[in-house]
């Protein structure tokens, strides 16, 4: 099976004893507050999915990042992973100090952060650098804004993991996909990265790069995304259907991707692809506008981002697919690479025009999707417009 991004996952999940050790010293030491966003943040990173991170960036790393898509030690990484505080937080805090990591939701003690580096956030060269625009208009962009102007950097001990509340039986470790692979005898694997519900396009690119691996592994992103966009618990059903009644079991495994949304494009593209390395995926389907939002990147510009690195560097092999529609004279789904009919026989529906045609409450064609996800999605549809009503 494929290596770890960095040759090793990391591990920073303390035992039980260590766990009790460090809680009778939290009284005696410091301690900051942070969002859920943050909270996933960081089980990301002692989960190993982040590898091979094992705390929040310092100065060094961060300014790699920015610069050279490269973590100061030449390994790739494309987005920045930083925890940000307000100045007079920060003000108080000293390098060399370990620092409780709470919830400010409900004050529960989630981890340590050995303090290594405290350095300013450079919010306009990052949103530039990373998102390719200052624009706040950007989702990511105006997240960013909202962050704390200082960055803490250090490895992080975690002591508690997030109690989350649904999703349970989707929810692996990377250590646990990696298992999961193994005992299906799977050497070869492809991710799919959705935040959006199944439809015939995601079902072709799918089931074409099926193909020529052993396993599917369909891994929904479950973090924070856009208001506007389609609830988890909705699309995870829609899933469930779509698997059970058109995919073959032995070959398909679905798991939740806990990782917040950036809408970076291209760069949030490589960071996915790295994610899912891993997770133990030989391979990532890579779409032509993978993370995108708005018109912010180029059509193609996730795939062409792959082309700045030696294959070996980044590992995870990137199937790039072209746009996928269904021909009405092919009378099947196609790209422009297999399909030789102009754009009057083909069938393509943005998201945006499907979630119109659902707040009128009409039925997505099915050529555009599977009857049982139309289903889901009228229903859900409909309850939200009642409750808006």
């Amino acid at each position: 099976m494929i290596e770890p991004h960095g040759g090793k996952l990391i591990n920073r999940i303390v035992s039980e004893q260590e766990k009790d050790e460090w809680l009778k010293k939290s009284k005696e030491l410091k301690s900051i507050t942070v969002s859920y966003y943050d909270l996933s943040e960081l089980e990301n990173i002692s989960t190993g999915l982040f590898s091979p991170l094992e705390g929040f960036m310092n100065k060094n790393d961060y300014d790699s990042v920015l610069n050279n898509m490269r973590l100061e030690s030449g390994i790739v990484w494309s987005i920045p992973i930083v925890l940000s505080v307000k100045k007079q937080i920060a003000d108080n805090l000293k390098v060399g100090e370990d620092i409780i990591i709470k919830s400010e939701e409900d004050g529960k003690t989630y981890a340590v952060l050995h303090l290594e580096d405290k350095f300013i956030r450079r919010k306009e060269e990052e949103a530039k650098k990373v998102y390719k625009t200052n624009e706040d208009k950007h989702p990511g962009v105006k997240f960013l804004y909202e962050q704390g102007e200082v960055a803490l950097g250090g490895k992080i001990t975690l002591l508690s993991r997030i109690n989350h509340e649904n999703f349970q039986e989707y929810r692996f470790d990377p250590v646990e996909t990696r298992r999961i692979f193994s005992e299906n005898g799977w050497k070869t694997i492809v991710a799919f990265q959705t935040r959006n519900p199944i439809h015939r396009a995601h079902e072709y690119l799918q089931k074409t790069a099926l193909e020529i691996v052993d396993g599917l592994f369909i891994n929904p992103l479950v973090g924070k995304t856009q208001e506007e966009d389609i609830p988890s618990d909705v699309r995870m059903h829609s899933y469930e259907v779509i698997l059970d009644k058109y995919y073959p079991k032995n070959r398909v495994c679905l798991g939740v991707f806990p990782v917040n949304m950036r809408y970076a494009g291209p760069r949030e593209a490589v960071f996915h692809a790295i994610c899912r390395k891993n997770y133990g995926c030989s391979h990532i389907i890579i779409g032509r506008d993978h993370a995108g939002v708005g018109n912010y990147y180029g059509t193609y510009e996730a795939q062409e981002i792959f082309d700045q690195f030696k294959p070996e560097e980044i590992g995870i092999i990137p199937l790039k697919f072209e746009h996928a529609f269904y021909c009405k004279r092919c009378e099947n789904m196609a790209t422009s690479k297999t399909c030789p009919h102009g754009n009057e026989e083909h069938v393509f529906l943005s998201g945006t025009k499907v979630r119109e045609m659902l707040s009128r409450g009409e039925k997505p064609p099915k050529e555009f999707t599977r009857p049982e996800v139309a289903e889901i999605l009228m229903k859900f549809y409909q309850e939200k417009n009642n409750v808006e009503k």
